[in-house]
């Protein structure tokens, strides 16, 4: 799995798959969905949250349509 395939996930789940410098990705996704910059704080309103989950649904669906039994 990438490190873009993580942030997906986190962005749907809420369940942290980054850390350190590679919460840049994170952040870069989010800020893609939501068309501006997120910050930190953020995350814990529950509406900017939802948000993030409802916009990160369809790449969600997308990498689990496409996995496969390879690694």
């Amino acid at each position: 799995m990438t490190k873009g395939e993580c942030a997906v996930i986190m962005a749907y789940t809420g369940v942290c798959t980054l850390k350190n410098e590679d919460l840049g990705r994170f952040y870069g996704y989010v800020s893609k969905l939501l068309g501006r910059p997120v910050f930190s704080h953020e995350l814990a309103d529950k509406d900017t949250a939802a948000d993030i989950k409802t916009r990160a649904k369809e790449d969600f669906v997308r990498l689990c349509m496409e996995a496969s039994d390879d690694r």
